[in-house]
């Protein structure tokens, strides 16, 4: 993470700082250039002298002309060097800003809006673009530029150096007071236009509620909103902006027509020539450009101080840093591992505790399934299986090993999740298939497709596994979908896989065979799954029932049926026949209970 205080002048000039070669080289280039332009009122003053004296003018003319091309060459040669060293500029933030958003903690995540973290990838990082190379060219040229031509025009006349200075005394005020408020007026402009972003963000999420609910209007409202927030933060930039421009180009304007009147007069009285005050005012006319370049940078500069104060949140927000290394691999053949919970509490920021002392320990090679109302804290034990999370208290252990000891990277390799709402990324359906087995074999492919009853899908799309699945899967069916996640946590051949209703969507016959799937797969790892309905769980070896961030009870579903009043009622509405001590039929609830652990299944 940088050192540097976000927003600093040191934050943006460590972004340049990889590529100080080119600059020194384009600074180099530049101040030539500046040479070339500082020396021709000299020239001028020359060729006016010789003229004057019948002198021949064909040597400073030459002069003058090759001076004249040499600065146009050098400032070519120097724009495109600037321009190309902007865009390795915008790339490397570029690249610095996906790898550190992508590593991003979950918990950091889950509260903050996507569409304004993409704008700092995409709008803000534009704005560093020219201030962390432009920027500080320019304004290092203009200061350098600037001395050097009040030194020549101190040889010329000190007395209307003194003027000039008095007159651009205004600019330097100017530029003091107006050039933070462009720097505050960027920044809120660059907030307004991620606000933009995570509306469209949420709203294109989810097009389909919006439609369905017909807030179309509401949403473009909120998005009008942020554009018209965006849109007056800039033009309180432009009109700072404007008024800088103002100001500098009156005050050369000013100067030169003071220093007119004012070296008319020395040269009226003899103190002056005629050919000195026109070199002057030639200089007062080359100020024009060092205080454009001072007043330009500086408000490139501001500009990119705005955005970079954004960029660098980004790199103090908490990543997970350890997930490229796995720890040493586990070998396919060796058992399951156990799962155990020891005295596990988690609270969310600014709510009431989630989990509250859970243990319970799930042997290797079985299928566990945890229950209980919603809000009982089932998914909040996955994500900390996970590290998503970290608990506030407690130990969790797979296979002995306490998973605070490991690599995040190490920890998610022994684990494969399905998730409930099983999202599927944009792309064809074979990426999405090895998105987590990259090295997956056809015949495990083929293995995988089979198991889950994709083959039957994949055989009449006229692409097959190459057919795109649109954005977020929309052209799969919600089943399809879930089918596509449990395929993929297969292939992954996990140690532990977690099943969260994973078979929700399925009918009753891919529930089933699923169900059954997932019961083989209990032979080679550990399962755990969460399950709403009971049917999918009832011949789990181990049901463990949460309520309220506790562990109620932990037993079969037949010994809960009779010891557990809350597992009770939850059988009794969802199972026929439900009662202690029997067993819901083998029907329905058999070829669902082997799909519970499908609930969850890979």
């Amino acid at each position: 993470m940088p050192a540097a205080p976000p927003g600093s002048l040191s934050a943006l000039v460590g972004h340049a700082r990889p590529h100080w070669r080119v600059l020194l080289l384009s600074l180099f280039l530049t101040l030539l250039a500046g040479a070339s332009g500082l020396a021709q009122p000299k020239f001028a003053q020359t060729v006016l002298d010789r003229l004057d004296g019948g002198g021949s003018v064909t040597a400073p003319v030459a002069l003058l002309a090759a001076l004249l091309v040499a600065g146009a060459l050098l400032t070519g040669l120097n724009a495109w060097l600037q321009q190309r060293t902007s865009e390795r500029v915008v790339r490397q933030v570029r690249r610095g800003l996906v790898h550190r958003l992508i590593r991003l903690r979950v918990s950091e995540l889950d509260r903050r809006a996507p569409g304004d973290l993409i704008s700092r990838v995409t709008s803000d990082s534009t704005l560093l673009k020219s201030a962390a190379t432009e920027g500080l060219i320019m304004t290092v040229n203009g200061v350098l530029t600037f001395a050097g031509a009040l030194f020549m025009m101190a040889t010329l006349d000190v007395r209307l150096l003194a003027v000039t200075l008095l007159v651009l005394t205004l600019v330097a005020v100017v530029i003091t007071v107006v050039l933070p408020r462009i720097k505050a007026a960027v920044a809120r402009s660059q907030a307004s236009v991620g606000a933009v972003g995570a509306v469209l963000d949420r709203t294109l999420g989810a097009a389909r509620t919006v439609k369905a609910n017909g807030a179309e209007g509401r949403e473009t409202r909120a998005a009008e909103d942020a554009v018209e927030e965006a849109y007056a933060a800039g033009l309180v930039g432009a009109r700072y902006g404007a008024l800088v421009a103002m100001v500098g180009g009156a005050a050369i304007q000013t100067a030169f027509l003071v220093v007119l009147g004012v070296g008319g007069t020395f040269v009226a009285n003899g103190t002056m020539s005629v050919s000195e005050l026109i070199a002057f005012l030639l200089y007062v006319f080359f100020l024009a450009s060092p205080v454009s370049q001072l007043v330009g940078g500086a408000a490139q500069l501001q500009q990119g101080l705005g955005a970079v104060g954004r960029i660098q949140e980004v790199y103090g927000l908490p990543a997970e840093d350890d997930i490229e290394v796995a720890s040493a691999s586990v070998p396919d053949h060796a058992a399951p591992p156990a799962v155990e919970l020891s005295g596990v509490e988690f609270t969310y920021p600014g709510r009431a505790p989630a989990l509250r002392g859970v243990g319970f320990t799930v042997p290797g090679g079985t299928r566990t399934a945890l229950v209980g109302l919603s809000g009982a804290g089932k998914t909040t034990l996955f994500s900390l299986l996970q590290r998503f999370y970290e608990p506030t208290a407690g130990t969790i252990r797979i296979g002995g090993d306490d998973i605070s000891t490991l690599s995040r990277a190490e920890v998610r390799r022994r684990i494969a999740y399905v998730e409930q709402d099983s999202p599927v990324m944009a792309g064809t359906l074979r990426e999405n298939l090895v998105y987590a087995a990259p090295s997956a074999t056809p015949r495990q492919l083929v293995e995988v497709l089979s198991l889950t009853r994709l083959d039957a899908l994949v055989a009449r799309l006229p692409q097959g596994l190459e057919t795109p699945v649109g954005s977020r899967g929309v052209t799969l069916s919600g089943g399809e979908r879930q089918r596509l996640a449990i395929a993929r946590a297969l292939l992954r051949r996990p140690r532990v896989l977690l099943l969260d209703e994973a078979t929700a969507q399925l009918d009753a016959r891919n529930e089933q065979a699923l169900g059954e799937l997932v019961a083989r797969a209990a032979g080679r790892c550990t399962v755990l799954v969460i399950a709403h309905r009971l049917s999918t769980v009832t011949d789990a070896d181990q049901i463990v029932v949460l309520e309220h961030g506790l562990v109620r009870a932990v037993g079969t579903h037949d010994s809960l049926v009779v010891e557990d009043t809350l597992y009770r009622e939850l059988a009794a509405t969802q199972l026929p026949a439900a009662g202690p001590p029997a067993r819901p039929p083998a029907g329905p609830v058999g070829a669902a209970s082997t799909a519970a652990p499908a609930a969850g299944a890979p």
